[in-house]
């Protein structure tokens, strides 16, 4: 068995490292430069019921240690990533995790229900970052109730398990985790990205048309340890952690703070190679650390740590 083997629901990676979704559109470009089948498994573009363009331009901005996307979930729409992308990836011995998007709950149910029965979909991720019309365009992750009607209504249909996507936009992410935890969920993904925004100085106007975006990238990092952590002491489903992972060691951090996988996102940006590179360095890290698999790690920051701060105890 291989040292670097993780089994999670749906999904027996051979690695813990995948491409986090939205960050690595389809594998098209990137399997130009590696062989897909490296990766532990591979979250594609969020799929919505029907195509999107998404938002205007300029939706991308760079910012210190991370950038700025107000990308809008611009992709091809159920049917072509049916008849397009997915039996291209077919190719390859690679579980699929397919990234779900909507506005409605019944967006959801619809797309769940007819990308969970394609053949090389092992897991559904489900974004609860988008607007719930219903409930006056608030975000289905803020508020635990509607995620948990939400997860529960897609479990109802997914014939694969679903994994929620958390956001860090909220006043506390436990609550959330528990919540779809609660409603059925197989597990958790976590961190989506810290709302940001920057200004041009020349025009005085934000760079992003969309006016605020989604921070991700190392800038962070620190955050979604910190809420993974938080949240692995609270469920017993397993996360998929992202934030900022750029190394090996990023690796061995996420997965000791309680992730079970990781999945790297703006790396892939700056260098395609950041997925091969990190999976290639894990074994190494494992030898100096004296580890003989990674499942040794998950969990192994603790879960007694604690800290205060103005008298408020975090753990």
């Amino acid at each position: 068995m291989s040292r670097l083997r993780v089994e999670l629901p749906g999904l027996s990676m051979r690695n813990p490292v995948m491409p986090a979704s939205g960050c690595f559109g389809f594998g098209k470009e990137y399997a130009n430069y590696f062989d897909l089948e490296l990766l532990g498994a591979i979250a594609i573009k969020a799929t919505t019921a029907e195509a999107r363009f998404g938002n205007p331009t300029p939706r991308v901005a760079e910012t210190t240690a991370g950038m700025l996307n107000a990308i809008g979930l611009q992709n091809p729409g159920l049917t072509g990533v049916m008849q397009n992308e997915l039996p291209w990836l077919n190719q390859y011995n690679v579980p699929i995790v397919a990234n779900v998007a909507g506005t409605e709950i019944d967006d959801y149910v619809e797309t769940t229900a007819k990308l969970s029965q394609v053949e090389n979909v092992h897991a559904i991720e489900l974004n609860i970052s988008c607007p719930n019309v219903k409930q006056g365009g608030i975000a289905f992750g803020t508020i635990p109730h509607v995620a948990a009607e939400l997860t529960r209504e897609v479990k109802n249909v997914s014939a694969v398990p679903v994994y929620v996507k958390l956001s860090p936009n909220v006043a506390d992410i436990v609550e959330i985790a528990k919540a779809v935890e609660a409603a059925g969920a197989d597990g958790l993904s976590m961190i989506n990205t810290l709302l940001g925004m920057r200004i041009d100085l020349k025009k005085r106007k934000p760079i992003l048309a969309n006016g605020y975006g989604g921070l991700s990238g190392p800038a962070i990092k620190p955050v979604a340890i910190r809420m993974i952590h938080q949240v692995s002491q609270a469920v017993e489903i397993p996360i998929i952690g992202m934030g900022g992972i750029q190394t090996a060691e990023d690796v061995v951090e996420f997965m000791l703070a309680g992730a079970s996988a990781v999945a790297v996102g703006t790396a892939n940006f700056t260098d395609p190679y950041a997925c091969p590179t990190i999976i290639n360095d894990l074994t190494q890290i494992l030898d100096d650390l004296e580890v003989e698999s990674v499942k040794d790690l998950i969990g192994g920051a603790g879960k007694n740590a604690t800290s205060t701060h103005n008298g408020t105890r975090f753990r």
